[in-house]
C-alpha cells in the first residue's frame, strides 16, 4: 500500500529541476508511504515517476519504487496489493530465469506479468485492489490504471502543457504547473452528494479515473500528447459482469450459500497474506462480523479485531462488537470517544481528503484507523456488502412504499408533495412538539418537518431513478446554491432488465462505493499508515452475487439474507439481529453547540460573499434554521462547511 505521483513535460521546470519537484510531490503523499521513496527520471523524454512506499508484501528494498522491469521496457509505479501475485509467479515462473526474481514484491510479479503478456491480458488475471502508473519506453505510452470496484484512488490531467499523475491531489499542487482553478460544476455534484464524484474533481483540468479503467496516451520528444494517441477503455464492466449474471443465474438457495462462503472464505484467506500484522474491523453488524469469523476460522490464533465506540448510547456500537468478539475468541480492542476528542479530528479533514469530503463518518473511521495503526498494519473491512446484497434502508424502503405509489396517479402524486411543501416549516415543527408529548414519543418527531420535505420531494418522483436521486441528495437543487454552477444529468438510462432496487444497487457500486465509502476509507486509513484490504469486493465475490435472484438478498423487510444465512454458521442470530447504526455521530447537537463558533467563523456572510461561491443567504437562512433548531441542517450545513475548512486549508 503506497502513494505514487509523477509528471511529462519540462514545460514548468528544466530537467534538472525535475527530480526535485518529483520528490516534493512524492513528500505530500508521505503519510500514504512512510517506509521508502524513489524518483525515476527518464534519460531521453521529459518523464518522472515518484513513489511512497508502506512496505507490506516483502519488506526489502526488492520491493522499491519506481520499479524497472528486468527487460528495462517498462517502468511500474503501483499502490495496492496483488493477492494472487504467488500463483501468478508460478504460471510465469515457465518464462522466467531462475536467478531472475530479485524478490518476493507483488509490484515485480506485475511487472514480469506486463513483460511477457502485455498489460491488456494481465489486467484481467489480476486479484486485487490497485492504482498503477506504468511507462513504456519501447512505444513511449503511459498508461493510467484503476482496479475493477475503485478501492485505490488514482488523478491525473493537463495542466497547461504538463500532465500530472497522483494517488491524490495535494501531491499535483506540489508541481510549479498546477493551476488550482475550482471547478463549479463539481462544487455542485459535491453538494448534492457530499463528495465529488469521478471522473470529476474539485479543480478544473483534474480528473478521477473511473473504477475498472485504463487511461493512456503516448507522447513525442517534447512530451507532448501524440495527436489522436489518447484513449480511455474499461478492461472490467460492472454492467457487463450484470448482464452475464442474469444469463447465468444460480437459483438454488443451498448451492448459492455454499459457493458464496466458499468465494468469501478464498478472498479472506488471500488477502490475510502480509509479512505485518493483520487485523480486522468488527462493528458487530453482519458484514464485520462475517468477515471476522472467517478470519477467524483461518487463523491458528486468536486475530486483533478493532471497534470504535461512543458515550451516547443511540450511537454505540461497542457492546455489540464486544459481544461478537468474545462469541469469535478474538483479541478485541475498544476505543471509546468522547464529543472533545472526535473534534480534535476536524481540523485535519481538510488536507486528508485533498478535496472536498463530508461523509460526516469520516470522523469515526479516522479514529478507528488512528487506534488501529497502533497494533496492526493491515485491517480487513466488511465493506461492500450493503451495495451487493440489500443492506441499506432506502432498498427496503423501496420495496415497501414504491409499489404503493405507483398505484396513485403521477399527477395527483404530484400534487401531494406540492401540497406538503407548501407547509410553513414552523407548522410541521409544531407539531412534531405536540406528538412527542405522548408516551413513548420523546424525540422522535423532533425532525417532523425535515421528514415532510423528505417525503414531499419523494412523492414528486416519476421513477426509480427520481427516488434514488431525492434520497441519496443533500441539496437538491445545489446549482442554485453555488454561483455559476452547473450540474451534469443524473445517468438514469441503461439496457439492463432489473428491478428497481438491483437498479440502485447497481448505481451505488457504480457511484457511492467508490466516491464515498471507499474514498472515506481509503484517506482516513492511508492518513495513519494503515492498508485497509475489502474481502467483500474481490471481483469474483461481486460476479457470484449478480448471479443470485433478489429474493436471497432482501425478504421480509430485511436485507443481506444470504450472508445472515452463513453468518449463523459462526455467530448466534440473537448477537448480530439488530437495527444498522453505522459510524454516525451526534453531529446535529454540535453543530448547535461545540462547533457553533467554529461554523459561524466559516460561514458568515461577508466571508461568503467574498469568496463567491455560494449563494449567502441561503446558506445563512439553513445555519440559522439549525440554530434555533426548527430544522436539523446536518448534512447540508455539514457539506458547506468541509468545503470552506477545506477552502482555507489551501
Amino acid at each position: 500500500m503506497c502513494g505514487f505521483a509523477g509528471f511529462i513535460g519540462y514545460a514548468n521546470v528544466s530537467s534538472n529541476e525535475a527530480s526535485t519537484v518529483a520528490q516534493a510531490m512524492a513528500s505530500a503523499l508521505a503519510h500514504r508511504g512512510p517506509d521508502d521513496a524513489g524518483v525515476w527520471q527518464d534519460d531521453q523524454l521529459p518523464v518522472v515517476l515518484a513513489h511512497r512506499r508502506l512496505a507490506v508484501v516483502d519488506v526489502s528494498s526488492a520491493g522499491h519504487q519506481p520499479m524497472v522491469s528486468a527487460a528495462g521496457r517498462y517502468v511500474l509505479i503501483f499502490n495496492g496489493e496483488i493477492y494472487n501475485h504467488t500463483e501468478l509467479r508460478h504460471q510465469l515462473q515457465p518464462m522466467t530465469a531462475a536467478d531472475s526474481w530479485q524478490g518476493h514484491a507483488d509490484s515485480e510479479t506485475l511487472l514480469a506479468a506486463v513483460e511477457y503478456w502485455g498489460l491488456e491480458k494481465t489486467l484481467p488475471r489480476l486479484v486485487g485492489m490497485f492504482a498503477l502508473v506504468l511507462w513504456d519506453r519501447k512505444n513511449h505510452t503511459l498508461s493510467i490504471v484503476r482496479d475493477r470496484l475503485g478501492e485505490k484512488p488514482v488523478y491525473y490531467g493537463w495542466q497547461g502543457k504538463t500532465l500530472l499523475f497522483a494517488s491524490e491531489l495535494s501531491a499535483c499542487k506540489a508541481h510549479p504547473a498546477f493551476e488550482g482553478t475550482i471547478n463549479r460544476q463539481a462544487l455542485s455534484l459535491y453538494l448534492r452528494y457530499n463528495n465529488v464524484p469521478s471522473p470529476h474533481s474539485i479543480y478544473r483540468g483534474m480528473h478521477k479515473l473511473a473504477a475498472g479503467c485504463v487511461w493512456q496516451v503516448s507522447v513525442d520528444s517534447q512530451g507532448q500528447a501524440v495527436p489522436d494517441s489518447v484513449r480511455q477503455y474499461a478492461y472490467w464492466s460492472l454492467d457487463d459482469m450484470i448482464r452475464r449474471g442474469q444469463e447465468n443465474p444460480l437459483n438454488d438457495p443451498l448451492e448459492a450459500e455454499t459457493l458464496l462462503e466458499q468465494r468469501l472464505r478464498q478472498a479472506v484467506r488471500q488477502q490475510m497474506l502480509a509479512d505485518v500484522p493483520v487485523g480486522a474491523f468488527l462493528s458487530g453488524g453482519i458484514d464485520s462480523s462475517l468477515i471476522s469469523a472467517l478470519m477467524q476460522d483461518e487463523a491458528s490464533v486468536p486475530i486483533q479485531t478493532f471497534t470504535l465506540g461512543f458515550h451516547e448510547a443511540a450511537y454505540n456500537e461497542a457492546e455489540d462488537a464486544q459481544r461478537v468478539a468474545n462469541h469469535l475468541g478474538t483479541e478485541h480492542h475498544t476505543l471509546m470517544v468522547t464529543a472533545s476528542q472526535a473534534r480534535t479530528v476536524i481540523p485535519q479533514l481538510p488536507t486528508l481528503y485533498s478535496e472536498p469530503f463530508a461523509d460526516s463518518s469520516q470522523i469515526a473511521v479516522y479514529l478507528l484507523a488512528e487506534m488501529t495503526r497502533q497494533r496492526v498494519t493491515v485491517a480487513l473491512s466488511g465493506d461492500g456488502g450493503d451495495e451487493l446484497f440489500g443492506g441499506y434502508n432506502r432498498y427496503l424502503r423501496f420495496q415497501r412504499w414504491w409499489p404503493r405509489m405507483q398505484r396513485i396517479p403521477l399527477g395527483l402524486r404530484q400534487s401531494v408533495g406540492r401540497g406538503l411543501a407548501m407547509v410553513p416549516a414552523r407548522y410541521w415543527h409544531r407539531l412534531g412538539e405536540w406528538m412527542n408529548r405522548f408516551p413513548g414519543q420523546q424525540h422522535r418527531w423532533l425532525s417532523l418537518a425535515d421528514q415532510a420535505e423528505k417525503t414531499a420531494a419523494v412523492w414528486a418522483c416519476k421513477d426509480v431513478g427520481d427516488w434514488y436521486q431525492t434520497l441519496v441528495s443533500h441539496w437538491q437543487t445545489p446549482q442554485d446554491v453555488v454561483l455559476g454552477g452547473q450540474e451534469s444529468a443524473f445517468p438514469k438510462r441503461h439496457r439492463l432488465h432489473l428491478s428497481g432496487i438491483e437498479q440502485m444497487m447497481r448505481w451505488d457500486s457504480q457511484h457511492y462505493l467508490p466516491d464515498d465509502i471507499l474514498t472515506k476509507v481509503d484517506r482516513a486509513t492511508m492518513g495513519v499508515g494503515l492498508e485497509t484490504r475489502v474481502p467483500m469486493l474481490d471481483h469474483r465475490v461481486v460476479e457470484l452475487a449478480w448471479q443470485l435472484p433478489l429474493s436471497m438478498k432482501t425478504s421480509q423487510g430485511q436485507g443481506k439474507q444470504l450472508l445472515r444465512r452463513i453468518l449463523q454458521r459462526y455467530v448466534p442470530n440473537s448477537l448480530i439481529n439488530r437495527p444498522k447504526t453505522g459510524f454516525a455521530i451526534p453531529l446535529d447537537a454540535w453543530l448547535r453547540g461545540p462547533l457553533r463558533d467554529w461554523g459561524e467563523h466559516l460561514l458568515h456572510e461577508n466571508r461568503l460573499q467574498q469568496e463567491g461561491f455560494f449563494h449567502a443567504p441561503t446558506i445563512r437562512q439553513a445555519w440559522q434554521e439549525h440554530q434555533l433548531g426548527s430544522r436539523n441542517r446536518q448534512h447540508l450545513l455539514w457539506n458547506v462547511l468541509m468545503f470552506q475548512a477545506w477552502l482555507d486549508a489551501q
